[in-house]
């Protein structure tokens, strides 16, 4: 982890400390413990299941993508980059951190960067391309509940959607144009040898542009294949509806009747919208206030608080941890595996 990381875990422990002192103060604790044990122990395991289905579901994208491109990887090692994606995303402003991290150790075990990125952008493309899909739909269909409950939080809503629109229309628009991408790449290398962390280099210069014109194979081959982009599309949808089910199963969990699923699970795609690109490690705070504004009035009384440290404690903290050890286990066995390639070239060198 280096040392912007760090910062950021930093900043995100700051933000729990100061999220965790403001929900508690002026909630009566004792209740909030007495209804967070009346949670039925199915409800929670099934919730637990579905976070974690959440994140490995990248995963599995990333592994039917990549085997589309003819590699022979396996769904294991593909869920381990989602993890490694989810934790740096988490402890980064605007979760950009995560795909950085996830093309580095797909990079050292063998893919290709230009068909790494491909497979990476298509991923985040469409799962944007999905949450705004959902957010305008909410938006059309849902508007008059969705301002009664966001009520002040309803202008982060718009500026969500917003911003998650303009990234779609972005990143498509470099995926589609190969001198867009081109033009990127050669900005880059500029601005890295203008602060002097890259020397002039006649081949990298050569090769840099050999993997956009890959990168730009890769984007053709999909957009040939639109049944493979169909049924990503198709799997994102399910992926992010599990993540806004498990809200629903905490509430029905917590032995509460009388709210449909598709009223908690609108809200809760809602704060996800409204959190997704602000500039806060994990999203930190914002998300916890707009939580319990906007079901306030479906959580009633000590329940509201119960559910909110339940739902963000499994869909953000639990998967969090998870992450961090597999990111640790990843970052240990790429140190092993230099050391042992350091030793192997030292002997070619005495021998």
């Amino acid at each position: 982890m280096n040392r912007k990381n760090l910062i950021s875990a930093g900043i995100l422990l700051l933000l729990v400390i100061l999220t965790a002192s403001a929900i508690f103060k002026g909630n009566d604790m004792k209740a909030v413990v007495e209804a967070m044990n009346r949670l039925d122990p199915v409800y929670l395991c099934a919730a637990a299941a579905t976070a974690i289905f959440f994140v490995s579901a990248e995963g599995f994208m990333i592994c039917y993508l990549l085997k589309s491109l003819n590699y022979k990887t396996k769904a294991a090692t593909c869920v381990k980059y989602s993890f490694v994606g989810f934790f740096f995303s988490g402890i980064t402003p605007s979760a950009t951190g995560g795909q950085p991290m996830q093309l580095y150790y797909m990079q050292k075990e063998g893919h290709k960067v230009s068909d790494s990125t491909v497979v990476l952008m298509t991923v985040a493309v469409i799962y944007k391309f999905v949450l705004v899909v959902m957010g305008v739909g909410i938006l059309i269909f849902y508007h008059e509940p969705l301002a009664a409950h966001l009520k002040n939080y309803l202008y982060l809503y718009y500026l969500g959607l917003f911003l998650n629109t303009a990234l779609v229309v972005l990143l498509l628009f470099i995926m589609i144009s190969p001198k867009c991408f081109k033009g990127i790449v050669i900005f880059g290398e500029k601005v890295l040898k203008k602060f002097r962390l890259l020397k002039s280099s006649r081949e990298r210069t050569e090769k840099l542009m050999d993997m956009a014109d890959q990168y730009h194979e890769a984007v053709l081959f999909f957009l040939k294949n639109k049944s493979k982009i169909a049924v990503v599309v198709a799997f994102t949808v399910v992926q992010r509806c599990s993540v806004f089910f498990l809200t629903w199963l905490i509430y029905r969990g917590l032995g509460l009747e009388g709210t449909s699923a598709f009223t908690v699970m609108s809200l809760q795609a809602a704060i996800y919208i409204a959190v997704d690109m602000l500039p806060l490690p994990g999203a930190q705070g914002i998300t916890e206030m707009m939580y319990k504004t906007a079901f306030s009035q479906i959580f009633p009384g000590a329940y509201l608080t119960a559910s909110m440290c339940v739902t963000r404690g499994l869909n953000f903290y639990m998967v969090l941890i998870i992450s961090a050890a597999v990111a640790a286990w990843c970052h240990l066995r790429s140190r092993r595996f230099r050391e042992v390639e350091a030793k192997l070239s030292r002997k070619e060198q005495i021998s």
